[in-house]
């Protein structure tokens, strides 16, 4: 029937099916291993700061808040008594995503790449733990505000229609 394919493929037409859609399915590696979102551990010195993100998100210290790999997002820390503090969370490609990538351009193809891509999976944040000593002045940062979006960051708007999709 088939004189060049080995004879369990030519038995089973479905077989060369069956492992198409598994090459298909391994596609976007990352994104399947790690996933689009990552744990992102914020404290500080001392305790009970409040927290505000560029995407429209809070807590208090400590928290932990689980965000899109692929964007990087600016925090304050606020607390009575204490200066405001400012910083970034960056978003880069990991190492663990960048090999997981590679292994999807060798076998996967550019399908795999660009799910990944897409996704963000090969990113990390960084930092991550984000751990902050607060500095003493009087009055210090009494009005937490959210701070400016970061180039390539999600708006609040953007991050709440994001969260929104994943509780449905």
């Amino acid at each position: 029937m088939f004189p060049l394919l080995p004879r369990w493929i030519a038995l089973r037409p479905i077989a060369p099916a069956a492992v198409a859609a598994l090459a298909l399915a391994a596609s976007g590696c990352a994104t399947f291993i790690r996933g689009s979102t990552q744990s992102l551990t914020i404290d500080s010195l001392p305790g009970a700061a409040t927290v505000s993100l560029s995407n429209g998100e809070r807590c208090s210290t400590p928290c932990v808040l689980k965000l899109k790999r692929k964007h990087p997002v600016a925090v304050e820390l606020c607390k009575s008594g204490y200066r405001q503090a400012l910083t970034q969370v960056r978003s880069e490609l990991g190492s663990a995503g960048a090999v997981r990538m590679a292994g999807n351009a060798l076998i996967g193809g550019l399908i795999g790449v660009g799910v990944d891509a897409a996704s963000g999976a090969a990113k990390d944040l960084n930092p991550n733990v984000l751990a902050v000593l607060l500095v003493e002045e009087t009055p210090g940062c009494t009005a937490p505000a959210f701070p400016a979006v970061p180039e390539n960051g999600q708006t609040p708007e953007e991050y709440a229609r994001a969260k929104g999709k994943g509780k449905r």
